[in-house]
């Protein structure tokens, strides 16, 4: 048999090792910050780029696709080259796919604290940036698959088989949710509206969990547990079940976050049960796991690669556990937009993705480097003061969600809500968010004890970027199944089939859920009073959303007595036609805002972005009194609006034409409301009092059109006053 040589790429997997911790510090650092803003909002008092709302798109794009997604990279290019027997397909992609992935990260931690954002969940970056990551994800798939095409080992194993589905799933899902209209070099529109929006937005969102954060991962557990442990996979055939029904079922079950919400009843049911489905193939995948450790439990008690492994697969199998127990309606409607979620969110995030990683760490880097990890027992503490973070962080959110669910929905025997102010909910959740800060801090404590640890066993170790293997040539054999072979052993030695079927088989949920809702207009019944926003109400929702307002607000009241009678009448369907985006919110930090038009006055809506305190004692929220500063930019106003035309926002020319006569208009009136109210902001008037200034203009300012979109929410159909 011919033996070839050939060497295998270490350079690449440094660089993302690198990556992954470098970006992981500053993902958790950022999550840090703003678990203490909750207890100072004022913390960063005044500077507009350190603000929770656009600080919180940071933390989470810094958390998955930077530090979550440079250790996929570094896991799927060490692995892969080891499994399939060859040296990545080409350098110079490689190369491409690591410089180009941390452009993207760093244009990421640019703008989205100047601001520039979707707003979309997990997808906040502006259309430049959606293009780029296109892009590279190509690179790095055309990379993949050409090594698996020049691979010396015939049957792909099944990390590869996740890799593939990966690749594939989340090219399709990135491009279907970014589809959206540029305004100018950094804003959009999204092509979908409202409901529409809302569901291709979750079909997203859920997914990006599933094959960004899920299914790589099972990749790398599928290669590095068995590693690790130095045993062979549990089960070869649950492997099998594991894969096709995980990538079929987990891609139906998005509408799961938006039940009780405006979305038809028939999609909300689907998402329902494919959700509650979802939880044989995840337990399947997670007892693989844990049975791959039969016969090397001594060696968990001494090994800290093998105790991170551990919990991580631990933390998989309850967070897919929770996810579809979350799935079920009457449990959805005491947890959604309350603090739960957040607990379930992070079981997932710190303890699958952050332990599997940290153990992937701990067991690569000596190997790398051809020497012994600097100090096991720094390793051991790292993973008693992560396991201790992750519970005090997630004990004390199940807590405040369990208490918010309870709070809002309590009624007085007349009839009345037990707790009508919003803000006593906030202020009784106070001792959990601090719990929630210090279990964060010994996280990001124990990632810290880890760089350390790395960085000195790197220090000790030799430098070896390209590792000579040999292996011999794969001949040729017949494309046909022999006799005696499985059809399942003979699709692993045919790759292309192999993806094209997952492909296909990601594929069905997607359409079926999608086609008919983006298709079919009797899904979304209109309402004849239902009309576009003004310009200056299109100024101010765009502030709205660069302000990352949707982060702590909803607009999405569902048909509960409890939402009813705090909010107003429960949300329709055919009320977001002409939201592009879509601003359901997934998460209360305060009240929901869908029926806030007219309840209060300008002047109220003033105050309170100025100091919240002022109008909401207690409350949480921080100040912005860079919207009462700046003035409004109306230089895009008129094409912004012909965009929305393009998107089926029915301004006519003349709309358009008289854009800046009409924002002017608009603006002027609400100036007008603010000074003939006699508490007008006085703290702000004394301050321009005392510099000299008098009377201020408003009327070009982003404060006005800010508050004449809020005063539009829900102003559209006539609804009955809630109770404050």
């Amino acid at each position: 048999m011919e033996m070839q040589q050939f060497q295998y790429d270490n350079k690449i997997v440094k660089n993302f090792i690198y990556a992954t911790m470098l970006w992981g510090v500053v993902g958790m650092l950022v999550g840090l910050i703003l678990a203490f803003m909750f207890l100072f909002p004022n913390l960063t008092d005044g500077v507009s780029w350190l603000s929770f709302g656009r600080l919180r798109p940071l933390h989470t794009n810094a958390v998955i696709f930077a530090f979550v997604g440079n250790a996929i990279f570094a896991g799927v290019y060490y692995s892969s080259q080891r499994l399939l027997k060859a040296r990545m397909f080409s350098d110079l992609l490689s190369k491409i796919n690591f410089w180009g992935w941390q452009l993207i990260i760093v244009g990421a931690a640019i703008t989205l604290p100047l601001g520039f954002t979707t707003s979309k969940e997990y997808a906040e970056l502006e259309w430049p940036f959606d293009i780029a990551i296109a892009l590279i994800w190509v690179v790095f798939g055309v990379n993949l698959i050409g090594t698996i095409l020049k691979r010396r080992q015939r049957h792909l194993y099944v990390a590869i088989w996740f890799y593939l589905a990966t690749f594939v799933t989340v090219a399709v899902l990135h491009i279907f949710n970014s589809l959206e209209l540029p305004v100018s070099a950094m804003k959009s529109y999204s092509v979908y509206a409202g409901v529409q929006d809302a569901l291709v937005q979750w079909w997203y969102g859920h997914n990006a969990v599933a094959f960004f954060l899920t299914t790589p991962f099972l990749g790398l557990m599928y290669y590095f547990v068995p590693k690790a442990a130095n045993r062979p996979v549990y089960s070869y055939r649950l492997s099998i079940v594991h894969f096709w029904s995980l990538i079929f079922i987990y891609i139906w079950a998005g509408p799961h976050h938006l039940l009780y919400t405006s979305l038809p009843d028939w999609a909300q049911n689907l998402g329902v049960t494919f959700s509650v489905m979802l939880l044989m193939p995840s337990w399947g995948g997670m007892i693989n796991g844990l049975l791959t450790l039969r016969g090397a439990w001594d060696k968990v008690r001494t090994d800290p690669v093998l105790k991170f492994m551990v919990v991580a697969i631990t933390g998989y199998g309850m967070a897919t556990f929770e996810g579809p127990t979350l799935s079920l309606k009457n449990v959805n409607a005491i947890a959604h937009f309350t603090d739960w979620i957040i607990a379930h969110v992070h079981v997932g995030a710190l303890a699958w993705n952050g332990f599997l990683t940290f153990g992937m760490i701990y067991w690569l880097v000596p190997r790398m480097f051809k020497t012994k990890l600097f100090s096991t027992g720094l390793a051991n503490l790292h993973f008693w003061i992560g396991t201790l973070g992750i519970i005090m962080y997630a004990l004390p959110m199940y807590v405040a969600g369990f208490t918010q669910a309870s709070m809002w929905k309590q009624f007085n025997p007349d009839g009345t809500l037990v707790y009508g102010n919003f803000l006593e909910t906030v202020t009784e959740i106070m001792p959990m968010y601090w719990m929630r800060a210090i279990g964060g801090t010994f996280f990001l404590a124990g990632m810290l004890i880890m760089v350390y640890n790395i960085i000195v066993t790197i220090k000790s170790g030799s430098k070896v970027e390209d590792e000579l293997a040999e292996a011999p040539a794969l001949t040729r054999v017949s494309k046909r199944r022999t006799a005696g072979e499985g059809w399942h052993t003979w699709l692993e030695r045919k790759p292309i089939q192999l993806t094209i079927l997952a492909t296909i088989t990601i594929l069905i949920g997607g359409i079926v859920q999608i086609i008919p809702t983006i298709m079919v207009k009797s899904n979304i019944p209109t309402i004849s009073s239902v009309q576009p926003y003004t310009p200056l109400e299109l100024e101010g929702r765009d502030i709205y959303i660069r302000e990352g307002c949707n982060t702590c607000h909803s607009q999405m009241i569902r048909p509960f007595r409890s939402e009813v009678e705090r909010y107003g009448e429960y949300s329709k369907a055919g009320e977001f036609v002409y939201d592009h985006p879509f601003l359901w919110g997934s998460k209360r930090t305060g009240p929901d805002l869908h029926r806030i038009g007219g309840k209060y006055s300008d002047n109220w809506h003033f105050n309170h972005m100025y100091d919240p305190q002022s109008t909401s004692s207690g409350s949480i929220m921080p100040r912005y009194p860079w919207l009462i500063n700046n003035a409004l930019d109306k230089s895009d106003t008129e094409a912004k609006m012909r965009v929305m035309v393009k998107l089926g926002v029915p301004y006519t020319d003349e709309d358009i034409a008289g854009a800046q006569e009409s924002m002017l208009a608009q603006g002027t009136q609400i100036e007008q409301n603010l000074y003939s109210d006699p508490d007008f902001a006085s703290s702000y008037e004394d301050s321009k009092n005392n510099a000299g200034e008098g009377f201020v203009e408003m009327r070009n300012r982003e404060i006005v059109a800010l508050i004449a979109y809020l005063q539009r929410l829900g102003t559209d159909i006539k609804v009955e006053t809630a109770q404050q």
